[in-house]
Formats: structure tokens, C-alpha cells, sequence
């Protein structure tokens, strides 16, 4: 079997078939992750969740903040964005099969000798409580009982960074920003949520999350999408970035977990 991960699909559904012929997948025999993002923004967000969602125990992936706002809106709990491309799966015959499927998927995946997450794992995290703070929100969001009351208090910046003091749904709140949208921090934890430029371009006090000198996960072999403007380029080890922005008209980005070895696709 060949494990296969790609970046932010976003509804980018051409590309991703693109690819996948490039390298000869066979969903019976091979295995894709997509680390997160898989709808909004794109032409065909209805029909890439069908797909990812139809190749079965041949796709795994971890939920992005794009898929946990459309989670929120079709609730009504968010109104969509006016670039929001979510609206043809709130309307699908089989938009219920769908969203209850998505529901379901992890905040982190650790397998195969590697880590997949949407944006990062925080400095001050180890692996370990990366793990067991992504089984919180987890636990939660496969619950019918206490899933709205998340997504009821999921968006917001504040608190920066997690504590024990705080209320259970402000402490899952502040998990699932470092999970789907961190890209600054510091190293006590404490989150920019507002600056979306270059690592280089780093907020006062601020770093990108992975630089961090004192970050607990520098051993992980760790897989993240979310930050288009790195466009798949960093010079620290065991870091696979595989945003390269096929949504802004980049390409998109197919990586061998087993090769290290990346495959694109331009977006048309």
C-alpha cells in the first residue's frame, strides 16, 4: 500500500483527479490523507466531499476550519460568507449523509510514522497533548447532544491560549484554533490570529508555530496544510507543508509518504 497526502482541496476537484492519475492511485490498493479544508472557495465543493467521501477506507482526513464552518452553517448557526462556494451542499439530496460523515473525522492523525494536522500542533504541546486535546473536541463533535453548543462557541480569537481555568467550551474553542488556524505564536502559547503573511513576516512577539526553538514536536514528521503563503516551503526538518494555494490559482500538492516526493497539479 502507498500512503498519499494532499494539501487544501477546497473544492478543487479537477486537481485532485489530476494527480491521482499521475501517480496511478488505486483506492484498492493505496491510501490518500487530505489535511483538511477539503470544501469551500473552490467550483466544486458538493462534488469533492462525494468523492472523498466514496473512496471508503481509502481516505482519511482531518477536519480544517473551512469544514468546521460549514458544519456550523448548515446548523445555522454561521451564516455563509459571501465567497463561500457551501451553499450546493446545504441543498444536496444527500446533504445529511454527508455532513454527518464529516462530522466524524479526527482534529489529528498519527500514523505510519507521521502527524497530520490542519495548521499545527502549539510549541508547548508534546504529541501526546496534542493527542489527547484533539480527543476532547473530537469526543464532543461525535456527540448529537453537546455538537451544537460547540459550534455555538466555536468562532472567536480570544483567549489567546488555553487554560485550565477556563470553561469547557472557551478551553475547545482555544484547542481548535490552534489545530485549523494557527499560524503565529509564541512560546507560552498565545495565538495571532489575524496576520495571514509570510513565516518571515512573523507579528511583533510573535513567530510562525513551528520555528520556535523550545517546540516539544521538532521530532514529529508533521503534515499540515492551512498557510498558502509558505507555498509549500519551509527549511526546518520534518515539516511537510502542503498548502500551495491550487484554490488562489497555485497547484496542488500530492505528497509519498513513503518517498517523501511531491507531485502537482495546476489548478485551471
Amino acid at each position: 500500500m502507498t500512503i498519499y497526502a494532499v494539501g487544501d482541496l477546497q473544492g478543487c476537484l479537477e486537481p485532485l483527479l489530476c494527480l491521482l492519475e499521475k501517480v496511478n492511485f488505486d483506492p484498492r490498493e493505496d491510501q490518500l490523507w487530505a489535511a483538511g479544508d477539503v470544501v469551500n472557495r473552490g467550483p466544486q465543493s458538493l462534488e469533492t466531499l462525494r468523492y472523498v467521501k466514496s473512496l471508503g477506507p481509502a481516505f482519511r482526513m482531518v477536519l480544517g476550519n473551512h469544514d468546521l464552518h460549514l458544519l456550523a452553517a448548515s446548523r445555522g448557526i454561521k451564516r455563509l460568507n459571501p465567497k463561500d462556494t457551501l451553499q450546493e451542499i446545504l441543498d444536496a439530496s444527500d446533504r445529511d449523509e454527508l455532513l454527518d460523515w464529516l462530522q466524524q473525522q479526527p482534529l489529528l492523525i498519527s500514523a505510519h510514522g507521521y502527524v497530520m494536522v490542519h495548521a499545527g500542533i502549539p510549541p508547548h504541546w508534546d504529541l501526546p497533548t496534542a493527542q489527547f486535546m484533539a480527543s476532547k473536541v473530537e469526543a464532543v463533535l461525535h456527540s448529537r447532544e453537546n455538537a451544537n453548543l460547540f459550534f455555538e462557541n466555536m468562532y472567536g480569537n480570544d483567549p489567546s491560549s488555553w487554560s485550565e481555568l477556563q470553561s469547557e467550551a472557551v478551553q475547545l474553542r482555544t484547542i481548535t484554533n490552534y489545530f485549523t488556524r494557527m499560524r503565529f505564536c509564541n512560546t507560552r502559547g498565545e495565538l495571532e490570529l489575524n496576520a495571514k503573511n509570510e513565516a518571515k513576516q512573523a507579528p511583533a512577539g510573535f513567530t510562525a508555530w513551528y520555528t520556535d526553538p523550545q517546540r516539544k514536536t521538532a521530532k514529529e514528521k508533521i503534515i499540515f496544510g492551512h498557510w498558502a503563503a509558505l507555498n509549500g516551503k519551509v527549511s526546518e526538518n520534518n515539516l511537510y507543508p502542503l498548502d500551495t494555494g491550487c484554490v488562489w490559482g497555485g497547484r496542488l500538492r500530492l505528497m509519498n509518504l513513503s518517498t517523501s516526493h511531491y507531485t502537482h497539479c495546476k489548478c485551471s
